[in-house]
C-alpha cells in the first residue's frame, strides 16, 4: 500500500531537518523533482523542454522558494521562464538564484479594493499567462490555508501543483475558493491525505511524489492508498476441489415492489464476483425479476438460513418483511454489508466488528446524527475520513464512505481509501452493484482474515475491482448499472 500523511505530519518530519540547517538543501532537493516533472509534461505536451516558455505563480513562503528554485534549473535547460511575485516578499535566496539566470520577474501584486496599483500589476501577470506553454502553481504550501487571490491562468494552461494545489488543506482535502486545477501534483516527502480525499483529489490531478529524505522520520501514516497488488492479495480465490457450500454463501436482503431493479443489480453482481452460492430474500415482483436475470440465485424462505455472510438494503425501501429480515440479521451476530435502507435499521447498540456500513454522505449524515454527533453532508464531504472515522467508533463496525475516493475505515482508526473510482460510477445503481460485489467477497473469505483491519482491506479491494469492472462496462462508451453488474469481477483491462 502506498502511505499517506497529513500536512502536519509532514510538517513536523520537516522541523528537525529545518532546526539542523538543512532547509535550503531540501528546498533544492525538492526543486529538482518539481522541474524534472515539468520537463516530462513538457516533452509529454510539446515534445521538446528547450524554447519551452514556463512561468510560475510565487507566493511568499517555502512553497514559492522551491517554484523558484524548480524556474532556474529549467532555465538552465534552456526554458524560458517568468516568475509572478505574489505578495509582498518571495524567499530571497531562491529569487537570488532565480535572478542569476536571467529570469524575468513580474509583480503580480494581490488585488485589493481600492489598490489601483496592484490591480493593474494583476492585470498585468493576467496577461503574461496568455504567452506560455505551462504554469507551475507555487503559491500555498502545507502549512498555509485561506483564499487565495491570484491572477487569470487559461483554461487550455497545463498547471502543475507544487506539493499541492494552493488552497487545498493538506490534513483533510477542503478546498477554499478559487483553487486552482492541477493536471499535475508534484508533492514532496510522501503523499498527502489532502491529495487522496475531499475536494484536493478531485484538483489535484495525476500525483507525482519527490523523495526529499522524509520517511525515516515520518513514523505511521494517517491513511493508506491501496494499490492492484494489495488487491490480488486481499481478493478470496477458491482453490483445490471444492464444492459450492465451501466458496461462499451469500445471503442477499434486496428489492420490494417500488425498487424491484436493485435486487436484480446486486445478484447479478454477486454471482458475478464468484460466490459459490447466492440465497436470496426479496418480496414477489423482485423475486420473480432475479429468477429471470439469475437463474443461478436460490430463493431463501426466510433470514435463518445457512450462509457464511449477508448483504443487505438495495432496494427495500419502508418494506417491512425486509427491514424485519435485516433486523433478524443484525441481533444474529452474522457477518454482514449493510446499505442503502438497512442503514436506517442500525442503531449504534446493534453495531460490531463484523459488519460493513456503505454509506454515502447523506447517509453517513443520517447514521451520525442517530449516534448523536451533528454534522450536514456538507461537512462531511470536506472532511471525508474525520467523519468516517466518528461513524466508525460510534457503530464499532467498519465504514466504508462511497465517493470519489472510497474510504474504509475501522474503529481504531486503521484506513485504508481507494482511488481507482471513475466518474462513471456516479451512476443510479453503482451502490448496488457494490454491495453485491462486496457481500460475495465477505462471504468467500470465510478462511480469511477476519479482523477489523481485515475487513477493511477487503472492503477497499471490492471498491478497487468496481473501478475496474466499470473500465471494462465502459469500453464502448456505453455505461449504465446493468452492465456494470454484468462485468462485476472482471478486470480484463488490456
Amino acid at each position: 500500500m502506498l502511505n499517506a500523511y497529513t500536512g502536519t505530519q509532514i510538517r513536523a518530519a520537516e522541523a528537525g531537518l529545518l532546526e539542523s540547517g538543512d532547509g535550503d538543501a531540501l528546498m533544492r532537493t525538492a526543486a529538482h523533482g518539481l522541474a524534472h516533472h515539468v520537463m516530462a509534461l513538457l516533452r509529454a505536451r510539446y515534445g521538446a523542454v528547450y524554447g519551452a516558455r514556463v512561468a510560475a505563480l510565487i507566493g511568499t513562503g517555502n512553497n514559492g522558494g522551491d517554484g523558484l528554485y524548480a524556474l532556474a534549473r529549467l532555465a538552465g535547460r534552456g526554458v524560458a521562464c517568468t516568475a509572478i511575485l505574489l505578495g509582498d516578499r518571495a524567499h530571497p535566496e531562491a529569487l537570488a538564484a532565480f535572478r542569476r539566470t536571467g529570469g524575468r520577474v513580474i509583480d503580480g501584486g494581490v488585488p485589493a479594493s481600492g489598490a489601483r496599483g496592484k490591480s493593474r500589476r494583476f492585470r498585468a501577470a493576467t496577461e503574461a499567462l496568455r504567452g506560455v506553454d505551462l504554469v507551475i502553481d507555487a503559491v500555498l504550501g502545507t502549512g498555509a490555508q485561506g483564499r487565495l487571490s491570484r491572477p487569470e491562468v487559461p483554461d487550455d494552461l497545463p498547471v502543475v501543483a507544487c506539493d499541492l494545489p494552493s488552497g487545498v488543506d493538506a490534513d483533510t482535502g477542503a478546498a477554499l475558493g478559487n483553487v486552482l486545477p492541477a493536471d499535475l501534483t508534484v508533492t514532496f516527502g510522501a503523499l498527502k491525505t489532502g491529495l487522496c480525499v475531499g475536494a484536493g483529489r478531485l484538483l489535484a490531478g495525476r500525483v507525482e511524489i519527490v523523495d526529499i529524505g522524509l520517511e525515516a522520520v515520518l513514523g505511521q501514516p494517517d491513511l493508506r492508498v491501496t494499490t492492484r497488488a494489495d488487491v490480488e492479495s486481499a481478493t478470496p480465490r477458491p482453490t483445490g476441489s471444492q464444492h459450492k457450500y465451501s466458496r461462499g454463501v451469500l445471503g442477499l436482503v434486496a428489492g420490494s415492489d417500488t425498487y424491484p431493479g436493485a435486487a436484480v443489480l446486486a445478484a447479478t453482481a454477486a454471482v458475478n464476483t464468484s460466490v459459490g452460492m447466492l440465497r436470496t430474500l426479496a418480496p414477489e415482483r423482485p423475486a420473480a425479476l432475479i429468477a429471470a436475470a439469475v437463474p443461478e440465485a436460490v430463493p431463501a424462505a426466510g433470514p435463518d438460513v445457512r450462509v457464511d455472510a449477508w448483504a443487505m438494503g438495495p432496494g427495500i425501501a419502508e418494506d417491512a418483511a425486509q427491514l424485519a429480515a435485516v433486523e433478524q440479521v443484525l441481533g444474529s451476530g452474522q457477518r454482514a454489508v449493510v446499505d442503502a435502507s438497512a442503514l436506517r435499521a442500525l442503531q449504534p447498540s446493534q453495531g460490531h466488528s463484523r459488519l460493513i456500513l456503505t454509506p454515502h454522505a447523506g447517509e453517513l449524515e443520517d447514521l451520525l446524527g442517530r449516534a448523536g454527533v451533528r454534522v450536514t453532508a456538507a461537512d462531511i464531504e470536506a472532511d471525508p475520513v474525520r467523519w468516517a472515522r466518528w461513524a466508525s467508533v460510534g457503530y464499532s463496525s467498519v465504514v466504508l464512505l462511497k465517493g470519489h475516493s472510497t474510504i474504509v475505515v475501522a474503529p481504531d482508526g486503521y484506513t485504508v481509501v481507494s482511488l481507482n473510482g471513475p466518474a462513471q460510477l456516479a451512476t443510479a445503481g453503482s451502490g448496488d452493484v457494490l454491495t453485491g460485489m462486496l457481500g460475495a467477497m465477505l462471504a468467500t473469505s470465510a478462511a480469511g482474515d477476519h479482523s477489523t483491519h481485515g475487513l477493511v482491506e477487503l472492503a477497499a479491494a471490492a471498491a478497487y475491482r468496481q473501478g475496474d469492472a466499470a473500465r471494462v462496462a465502459g469500453r464502448d462508451g456505453g455505461f449504465g448499472a446493468g452492465r456494470l453488474a454484468q462485468a462485476a469481477g472482471r478486470d480484463d483491462l488490456a
